[in-house]
Order: structure tokens, then C-alpha cells, then sequence
């Protein structure tokens, strides 16, 4: 099978491929010729080696995520499991409120066990959810890192938000459903995290 590329970034490429005989997604990241080549080696390899821990430790926890099925560090490629279902951000708008609501608090309870392990996704838009089966998937820990802080749980979170009110505007109150999945299954002080949340969409308006 010709590789199909599926998405092309500035940090990665994104391709399906056949992998001992499955359909298989594989992310590849893109060599910088204006870094020093040692430099950029040990960049990519470092990456992709924190973002497959990162969709490793997430499938522990009880997040939906593509499995593994190799790690090449040296070519930096990440090859897993093809994710068959529809993204978030092509069907939120055409469903029934009904479901679009118990979609989002799906959403939330998800982000919740993600922060419960000091997992921070890095760029959670409804393009990087993948609904199969009833089961929100999430894809693409490019940005993702481990931290505690409540800052960044904040930050996380108003992505999010950025990202219903801009491809979802109609449907922007929908976050508050997904903040309503997150205080049920978050294990630290929720309305902390969104005093965070009200203090960055603060410093937005004022810069």
C-alpha cells in the first residue's frame, strides 16, 4: 500500500500505511535543516519518545487512544492504530443537543483523568477527537507533557474553549457541559481550575 498522506505540518507529517498487515496511521516528524543535525536528531527522538509515553500511560489510565504498535526513535515515527471513526469537529454541529451534551461531558470526564495523572494534552480541539463506537478517542500528544500545576490544566482547558467558540460558535456553551464531565471525575479542586480558566480569558482581553 502507497503511503496516503493524511496531514502535513510544520513539526510532522501524518500518512496511512500497512503495518504487518494492518491499516495503520503513522506519525513522522519532520527533519529541520536549520538546526544543527546532532541537535535536531536528539529533538526528534526525544519528542517522539515523550509522546508515545504520553498515549501509552493515557491508555492506562481509562483515555481512549489509537494503540501502539512501534516506536521508531531513530526516524522518528510513531506508528499506531487507525482510528476509523469521525472527528469531533465535523459532527458536533449536526447533532441533537441531547447528544451533543452528553458528547461533551464524555469530553470532560476524559480531560479529567488525563489531569487526574498530571497528564497535560497540549492541544485538545474537537480535531483531535475521534468518535467510534461511542468512545472519544485522542489523537495527536504532539504538545502534551506531564505537569501538575493547575496553570496548565487551566490552559489546556481554554484551549478547548478557544476552540468552541471559534469552529463550534453556535454551540459555544457546550463547554460548559464538558466542564460538567470534568468536576465529576477530577480529583482535585475543579472550581480552581476554572478560576484559572476566567483568569487567562481575562488576560486575553487586556494584552
Amino acid at each position: 500500500m502507497a503511503k496516503k498522506i493524511l496531514y502535513r505540518g510544520a513539526e510532522a507529517e501524518i500518512c496511512l500505511s500497512k503495518y504487518m498487515g494492518k491499516t495503520v496511521v503513522q506519525k513522522r516528524r519532520v527533519k529541520k535543516a536549520y538546526r544543527i543535525k546532532e541537535i535536531d536528531t536528539h529533538l526528534i527522538a526525544s519528542r517522539t519518545k515523550e509522546e508515545a509515553k504520553l498515549i501509552a500511560e493515557s491508555r492506562s489510565y481509562g483515555v481512549s487512544v489509537p494503540l501502539l504498535y512501534d516506536v521508531d526513535l531513530a526516524k522518528g515515527i510513531i506508528t499506531m492504530e487507525y482510528v476509523a471513526g469521525k472527528r469531533v469537529k465535523d459532527i458536533l454541529n449536526s447533532l441533537e443537543e441531547t447528544e451533543r451534551k452528553q458528547l461533551c461531558r464524555k469530553i470532560g470526564e476524559s480531560i479529567a483523568r488525563l489531569h487526574n495523572h498530571e497528564i497535560i494534552h497540549g492541544d485538545i480541539t474537537t480535531s483531535n477527537m475521534i468518535l467510534l463506537n461511542d468512545r472519544i478517542y485522542f489523537i495527536d500528544f504532539g504538545l502534551g507533557c506531564k505537569n501538575g500545576e493547575i496553570e496548565t490544566k487551566g490552559v489546556d482547558l481554554h484551549v478547548l474553549m478557544e476552540a468552541f467558540e471559534s469552529t463550534h460558535s453556535k454551540y459555544s456553551h457546550c463547554f460548559e457541559y464538558v466542564f460538567e464531565g470534568y468536576k465529576k471525575q477530577f480529583r482535585g479542586d475543579a472550581s480552581a481550575v476554572m478560576k484559572k480558566i476566567e483568569d487567562i480569558v481575562r488576560r486575553g482581553r487586556y494584552r
